[in-house]
């Protein structure tokens, strides 16, 4: 009779242990699916947002650059590179005031760099990203002129007039890559390089470091004027001339 019952015990506690056996195991494929399932969907954030233009609008699929073409502060400079007066002209492409600022003394920096004593810098920087509805319009049109500065560097001022003449609205969409680059080859940046780096955003990257770099600098908006290192509040033509004149030309 004992036999009986520890034969029964026996057959009891091993169905136990399989019941056991099947629920770990099938806890074992739940966690399998699980953990399957989480790579699944995080590898699909991932790749949704390398390659959608929305997510990532201010940079192409092209690998981002560092210019070589510039000063060692990131600067455009026209005019005589070894001039001891610089002139530093801080702008964004969104910025209006920095429009208004070109159409008043733009010409006068121009005859200043052309005479050849004096070197002008241009350093774009991107401040307004927040008025392109998520476009990133002021970091693309700064990587652009870095594209121009860096592959048709002669058609840089024009192209740098023409940008502030199709400046968008602020709280728009800024301007397509599209149109950056037909504003570039209607200004003379033809080449398939420019092209390309501005379609890529190549140097979108490099602008938002620089721009911190800027801000580092004590610059907190644009335009901003400095003849060797010192604000020039109201830049107009004149005030342009006689600080250039006060540093020794």
């Amino acid at each position: 009779m004992n036999t009986s019952k520890n034969s029964v015990s026996k057959d009891i506690r091993a169905m136990q242990n399989g019941d056991k056996n099947r629920r770990t195991l099938i806890q074992i494929v739940v966690a399998v699916v699980l953990i399957g399932l989480v790579a699944a969907i995080a590898f699909f954030v991932v790749n949704k947002d390398s390659t959608s233009g929305e997510a990532s609008p201010a940079g192409g699929s092209g690998a981002q650059l560092t210019p070589t073409s510039l000063t060692e502060n990131g600067a455009i400079r026209f005019g005589n590179p070894d001039a001891t007066t610089v002139i530093s002209v801080v702008e964004d492409f969104q910025c209006p005031a920095c429009k208004n600022f070109e159409s008043i003394s733009g010409s006068t920096l121009q005859q200043v760099a052309d005479a050849g004593n004096v070197a002008v810098d241009y350093r774009p920087i991107s401040i307004l990203d927040r008025f392109s509805n998520g476009t990133k319009y002021s970091t693309r049109a700064a990587s652009a002129s870095i594209c121009v500065a860096e592959n048709d560097r002669d058609s840089w001022m024009n192209w740098h007039n023409s940008m502030f003449a199709e400046q968008p609205a602020e709280n728009g969409n800024g301007l397509s890559d599209d149109k950056l680059v037909e504003i570039a080859a209607a200004a003379g940046a033809d080449s398939p390089a420019t092209a390309s780096c501005i379609a890529d955003g190549s140097y979108t990257d490099w602008v938002t470091t620089q721009t911190q770099s800027v801000l580092g600098e004590g610059i907190n908006g644009t335009p901003s004027v400095r003849v060797n290192g010192t604000d020039i509040t109201n830049p107009t033509p004149e005030n342009i001339l006689a600080a250039a004149a006060a540093a020794g030309n």
